[in-house]
């Protein structure tokens, strides 16, 4: 399947944001999932820090980063994270992981200082977390929500149909099970959730995840395009037009979602910053 011409991408200049990464020794999801946007994002400049190393103990169809035995967690990496978004000029820091299912917790308390570190070091900046699903561990979960980071993330990526093709590891109902737990935790954190097409899903099944993510909490969406990243990964059944980008958003909206993001080179990241201002402008 060609590439459609709206899916070119025009490279940026990254500046300096890639080699403040390297200085600090520093993952980012940018460069380990090989997003699409990341000279855009870089130049911005903008990353999302992948956290718990580069090695996910899953192996989801559709993503590229790495997976096999991870090492040990890094405790210094947080006052990295802290040093590099300093450097950079951050005022909105996203924060990700690979999972660690062989981590007691899944690496939910890593989680937790990381967000303490920076508002200790950088009181102005709103933080947005994006987790994996601590194999559906509330407690785990209640040790992120405790440090009120801004936005909470969890993507549920795909429709149910397709969780044991593209991930076998995961569960679709634990997925929307966090979402919701996170949305009872209180109205000043926003939940966000985020969907991957072009999987081969048919579009009640898309409608059908949309309105179990607003029943479960979820207040913002973003809709993206699957591109393949190696050819190791799962194969792209389809690359929806603009119009049906429009017509999932316009859908999403219908069924209550305050902000939802749909477009062709969409991330689960991409513009954290900019959804979450025009988001809190809107319940001003």
């Amino acid at each position: 399947m060609r590439l459609p011409k709206y899916f070119k991408i025009k490279i940026s200049t990254v500046g300096t944001t890639k080699k403040i990464l390297k200085e600090y020794s520093l993952y980012t999801v940018c460069e380990e999932a090989r997003c699409p946007n990341k000279s855009y994002c870089f130049s911005m400049p903008t990353a999302t820090f992948l956290i718990l190393g580069d090695t996910c103990t899953r192996s989801c169809a559709y993503c590229s980063v790495k997976s096999g035995i991870p090492k040990e967690v890094d405790l210094s990496e947080p006052y990295r994270i802290v040093s590099a978004a300093k450097k950079i000029g951050l005022k909105y820091i996203v924060i990700t992981s690979v999972t660690r299912d062989d981590l007691k917790d899944g690496g939910a308390s890593h989680f937790a200082k990381t967000i303490r570190v920076i508002k200790n070091y950088l009181p102005d900046v709103k933080i947005e977390v994006l987790t994996p699903d601590f194999k559906g561990d509330i407690k785990a979960l209640r040790l992120v929500l405790n440090e009120s980071p801004t936005v909470f993330n969890h993507n549920i990526e795909t429709v149910k149909r397709l969780y044991p093709l593209l991930k076998p590891q995961a569960d679709y109902l634990r997925s929307l099970k966090i979402l919701t737990e996170a949305s009872k935790f209180g109205s000043l954190i926003k939940v966000k959730s985020g969907l991957m097409v072009g999987l081969g899903e048919t579009i009640d099944e898309i409608v059908e995840t949309m309105s179990e993510l607003v029943k479960s909490g979820c207040k913002i969406l973003t809709i993206g395009q699957y591109l393949r990243p190696s050819k190791r990964n799962i194969s792209v059944k389809k690359y929806l037009k603009m119009e049906e980008f429009e017509e999932l958003k316009n859908i999403a909206l219908s069924l209550g979602f305050e902000y939802v993001l749909s477009g062709p080179l969409v991330r689960s990241s991409m513009n954290a910053k900019e959804t979450y201002k025009l988001l809190d402008e809107k319940m001003l």
